[in-house]
């Protein structure tokens, strides 16, 4: 709850841009996928004004499933590794994640993360 909050909070002010750090961590599968859903349809909402959302986080399939691009970055001292685009379409569902697209994104994200 307090995640939604903390979200409604910042979109009252109706940026442009929303700045994200982990903000679905400490949920649970089924909730963090509802939340990531119905942050994809506000995003999508031309009425709310939301043009921009970087978000960080360390699950693979959450960064597939809620990016154009998804910013690798290197271990300690932190840097850009790699800037890999995400060929999935628009509107983005939950049941994108069994598709075979983004089932290979993930493989091959997952693959350059090893590599880091």
């Amino acid at each position: 709850m307090q995640q939604r909050i903390a979200i409604a909070r910042a979109l009252a002010a109706n940026p442009s841009i929303l700045l994200m750090d982990e903000p679905f961590g400490a949920l649970d599968e089924f909730t963090r996928e509802k939340l990531n859903i119905e942050l994809l349809r506000l995003w999508a909402n031309p009425d709310t004004g939301l043009n921009t959302v970087v978000m960080v986080t360390h699950s693979i399939q959450e960064s597939v499933l809620m990016s154009d691009r998804i910013v690798m970055m290197s271990p300690r001292p932190a840097k850009v590794q790699d800037i890999v685009s995400v060929p999935l379409s628009h509107p983005r569902q939950a049941e994108m994640q069994e598709h075979p697209e983004f089932l290979s994104t993930v493989r091959e994200i997952r693959k350059q993360v090893k590599a880091l």
